[in-house]
């Protein structure tokens, strides 16, 4: 765990004196837009023209952020057009790392030992956190985006062009934005970074207000979706892979490491179903690594976890019956 300061990596944990006990999550840094013709996107510049073969994910496997894009690569049908490297689950006084020896932990593209080093590459003088995912062009040479919520939407519209690509998959139509921006916003604040809230606060009342507001959140998100199978609309959208990504590590890592133990996500009816329902998604399965989620949180934050002893447990079947089908058609995947 650290942060580059001018370009030079240091081995530092969050800061949280500097806002009395809370986790602040730092925005991303780099915000370009791929777009079909190459035209500047909603931020950034322009000149990242969709194209087969042309762009590189750098991902980890027990990242949520990371996670969404391996999702939406995956449903979209981008796995022949846009490459992938994988960080290894530890990640500890160099950060984000490659391991050169290990084939399922090596940097395919720049050959970088640490994650750093392909920020640096672009930004030698950077100062901030090292995180993934990162959406790379190997044309270019140049860091497209480090922001995940832009990125699933790159993945979701902009190689729609390309033969093989799933144009007929749309996770954000135009008439379901508002609602799906509007849930989006709630998730994310309470449930996608509020774990982290919980997990990574260091006053009492802090964790206790994360608390509260995460578990108000899958109340509310619990009755909702005992009347209807998604949660926007009778379709999945890009809402349901946000909330996904922080629900399938719910009990294997927030329950106990982040002490969010109200209740396991298991004991909740409708949230049970709908992340089952969302796993047995055609091409989903394979984008979880429950053995690198675990080995990540419980080694890498040593603040939380000092022992670094990795839990046997829980026992999890994310392919049992989830009985969602009376509440509307399933997911033509």
């Amino acid at each position: 765990m650290g942060l580059l300061v001018d370009g030079k990596w240091q081995d530092q944990w969050y800061d949280t004196k500097k806002s009395g006990g809370k986790f602040e999550r730092e925005s991303a840094r780099f915000r370009n837009w791929v777009t079909a013709d190459g035209t500047a996107g909603p931020s950034g510049e322009g000149g990242f023209k969709a194209e087969s073969g042309r762009y590189h994910l750098y991902v980890s496997m027990a990242c949520p952020w990371a996670h969404r894009t391996l999702i939406f690569r995956a449903l979209k049908g981008l796995e022949k057009h846009i490459t992938v490297s994988v960080v290894h689950p530890d990640m500890v006084e160099n950060g984000w790392e490659f391991r050169p020896e290990d084939s399922a932990h090596r940097d395919l593209i720049n050959n970088a030992r640490f994650l750093h080093e392909i920020y640096t590459k672009v930004a030698p003088d950077y100062t901030g956190r090292v995180t993934v995912p990162v959406l790379w062009d190997k044309q270019r040479g140049d860091i497209v985006s480090n922001e995940s919520a832009d990125i699933i939407r790159m993945l979701n519209s902009a190689f729609n062009g390309i033969a093989g690509v799933r144009q007929e998959l749309d996770f954000y139509p135009a008439d379901l934005q508002e609602d799906i921006d509007q849930v989006n916003q709630r998730v994310y604040d309470t449930v996608n970074n509020g774990v982290y809230k919980a997990g990574f606060a260091t006053a009492q009342d802090v964790y206790e207000k994360a608390y509260g507001e995460l578990f108000d959140s899958l109340d509310w998100l619990e009755a909702r979706l005992g009347r209807q199978r998604y949660l926007v609309g009778r379709r999945i959208t890009e809402a349901d892979w946000r909330l996904f990504t922080t629900l399938i590590r719910f009990d294997a890592v927030y329950f106990s490491h982040f002490k969010c133990n109200r209740q396991r996500l298991a004991d909740f009816e409708h949230l049970s179903g709908y992340l089952r329902d969302l796993y047995q998604v055609r091409g989903v399965a394979g984008t979880v690594d429950i053995g690198q989620i675990k080995q990540h949180y419980y080694v890498s934050q040593r603040t939380i976890n000092p022992t670094q002893i990795v839990p046997v447990g829980p026992a999890l079947d994310f392919d049992a019956p989830h009985h969602r089908s009376e509440l509307g058609s399933g997911f033509e995947g």
